[in-house]
C-alpha cells in the first residue's frame, strides 16, 4: 500500500547548493514534514524526493559528484521534483557563459534528454526575474487544479527550449519550459516554495501523488 503524504518519507536532496530551509519551510507550510540530507541511503529509502539548487550547472554538478550524489539520484524509481536549477540539472546537459564570454557544455545528469540553453530575452532584461504566467500546462498529477494562465515566480538567465518532455510553458522574449516531465522525474523552472498559493499547490501535489 502506498504511504500517505503524512507518514512517508520526504526527502529535499542537499546538493550544497540551494536555499534549503526556504524549500522545507514551504513543505512545513502545507502541513507536512521534509528531511534535508546528502545521505545516499535515505535518498534511496524515500517516498519522494525534491531536488532544489540556486546558482549554475557547474558549481552544481562540482558538489553533486564531490557528494557522491549522481549514481544515486540517476537510479530513483520515486517521484523526483526538481526546483529552478534543479530542473535544469535533470537534463543531458545546460550551456553556460564562461569567464571568456563563451559557452561551455556542461554534463548533467541526463534523467530527461533535453538541454539548457541561454534565455532569448529578445530585448527583455535577463534574468528573467519576477511572476509570470504559465502559457500552457499538460496533463499530470502535479499540475492537478493548475491552469493555464496560473501566476508563479522565476529568477533564471537559462531555460530548456520547447520540446517533446515539455511539461508547461511561460513567454518572456520567447516561449520557453516552465516545466519538464519524464517518467518519475518532473522539473520546474519557477521556484513554487516562492509563488504562493499556485506554488504550495505543486508541492502539495507532488507529496500526495499515488
Amino acid at each position: 500500500m502506498a504511504s500517505t503524504a503524512n507518514s512517508q518519507l520526504n526527502v529535499i536532496v542537499d546538493t550544497g547548493c540551494a536555499n534549503l530551509s526556504s524549500v522545507m519551510f514551504a513543505v512545513e507550510r502545507i502541513g507536512l514534514k521534509a528531511l534535508i540530507t546528502d545521505d545516499v541511503n535515505i535518498i534511496k529509502s524515500a517516498d519522494k524526493v525534491i531536488l532544489p539548487g540556486v546558482g549554475n550547472a557547474k558549481h552544481a554538478m562540482e558538489n553533486i559528484h564531490k557528494k557522491g550524489l549522481a549514481p544515486t539520484i540517476k537510479s530513483l524509481t520515486q517521484p523526483v521534483l526538481g526546483f529552478c536549477l534543479g530542473m535544469q540539472l535533470m537534463t543531458q546537459s545546460s550551456h553556460e557563459g564562461n569567464f571568456s564570454g563563451e559557452l561551455d557544455i556542461i554534463d548533467c545528469l541526463n534523467l530527461i534528454p533535453t538541454q539548457v540553453k541561454p534565455l532569448e530575452g529578445n530585448g527583455l532584461r535577463l534574468p528573467h526575474m519576477g511572476w509570470n504566467t504559465l502559457t500552457s500546462v499538460i496533463n499530470h498529477p502535479i499540475f492537478d487544479g493548475i491552469n493555464k494562465g496560473e501566476y508563479f515566480y522565476f529568477v533564471h538567465s537559462f531555460a530548456v527550449p520547447v520540446g517533446e518532455y515539455t511539461a508547461a510553458t511561460c513567454q518572456y522574449g520567447t516561449e520557453f519550459s516552465a516545466a519538464i516531465a519524464k517518467d518519475n522525474f518532473v522539473g520546474c523552472q519557477f521556484h513554487p516554495e516562492r509563488s504562493g498559493n499556485a506554488g504550495s499547490k505543486i508541492i502539495k501535489n507532488f507529496l500526495e501523488m499515488a
